[in-house]
């Protein structure tokens, strides 16, 4: 890595973060086939007669309290959808907190009722926890980690490593209103904009797609770097180009203009409520009509195509854009919107 010590940008979904995971973590805890480059570390674990499918994640944000939701309701959704990313179905979550002294009960109450009421909506059982109370300045207020334990069929095997020439890039919504939406809480840019995070469980959606299109090669949920870190993580993965069409990307008004005035690229911004999916052209029209059954498909689009990489050269992920040329898609390196899951 570039530095020696451990800075903001490492954690913002990009290069930086590819680059302490290769370098640090993949070294000492191993990389077998648990732990194979896809979504958060899902590990697929085997079992009979289904594997065990289990991810972790922890959850920072500022503020805590959102347009559209709150640190609790992210905490549950965001493991919930990087569990169902490997095409399992959710069953249990863990959580653990870490609450700074002086926290106000109520918030600590309303954060904990907004966990419950998004497991319900997913249909999961939260069933274990554990809590540490940290001295003053210890944490920024709150702090929480969610495990998520799922079940898999044997023979199913989703993997940013088998997309082809030829497969559609399908994304089930807008782009970057978790990001917008959190940003303008935090800076005070309420009279600017009325854009509410999307957070969702997906876990529905992802079922509903396996069952009309059974050869999806992939899911994944563009977060910390957005649809650019998640596509080029893909295109590399599985040594492929893939090339998207600006004027199919669904974005909200809002969302772009805010965008378009803080000079951020719309492309990069964090959702947390979104979904894409790789699937063979074939069934491609099918995974999109399962996506805009759900309430968080409706917005779904056909946005782009994998296409052949003949040469290492090549930029992993181009964006054709409204005027008919193509621009290079860049994984980010630093971090646009820090604190934002």
């Amino acid at each position: 890595m570039a530095t020696e010590r451990i800075m903001m940008a490492h954690g913002s979904g990009g290069s930086m973060t590819k680059a302490l995971i290769d370098e640090v973590f993949l070294p000492a805890f191993g990389q077998d086939a648990s732990t194979q480059g896809d979504d958060s570390f899902t590990a697929v674990l085997e079992s009979a007669p289904a594997h065990l499918v289990l991810s972790t994640d922890t959850f920072v944000v500022t503020p805590r309290f959102f347009p559209g939701g709150d640190i609790g309701r992210l905490a549950v959704c965001g493991t919930v959808n990087d569990v169902a990313t490997s095409g399992a179905c959710v069953l249990y979550l863990s959580c653990g907190f870490v609450i700074e002294e002086g926290l106000p009960l109520d918030d600590l109450r309303a954060v904990v009722c907004s966990m419950a009421a998004a497991a319900r909506e997913a249909g999961v059982a939260i069933v274990t926890g554990d809590t540490k109370v940290v001295e003053r300045g210890g944490c920024d207020g709150l702090y929480i980690n969610t495990t998520g334990v799922g079940v898999i069929e044997r023979g199913t095997a989703l993997s940013g490593r088998d997309c082809r020439p030829g497969d559609k890039v399908l994304l089930s919504g807008t782009l970057g209103d978790h990001g917008v939406a959190v940003m303008a809480c935090r800076e005070g840019l309420g009279l600017v904009t009325t854009v509410e995070s999307d957070v969702a469980p997906l876990n529905g959606l992802v079922s509903a797609v396996l069952r009309e299109a059974p050869h999806v090669r992939c899911f994944r949920d563009p977060t910390r770097g957005g649809l650019a870190s998640t596509l080029n993580e893909l295109a590399v993965q599985s040594a492929v180009a893939i090339e998207v069409e600006e004027a199919l990307i669904p974005v909200k008004d809002q969302v772009r203009g805010c965008c378009d005035l803080l000079g951020l690229d719309v492309l990069q911004v964090a959702n947390e409520g979104k979904m894409v999916c790789i699937v063979p052209e074939d069934e491609a029209g099918a995974a999109l009509a399962a996506m805009r059954t759900s309430r968080y498909g409706e917005n779904a689009a056909i946005i782009g195509e994998v296409l052949e990489r003949p040469a290492a050269a090549m930029p992993p992920v181009t964006v054709r854009t409204e005027l008919g040329t193509r621009r290079i898609m860049d994984m980010p390196v630093g971090e646009q919107l820090p604190r934002i899951c």
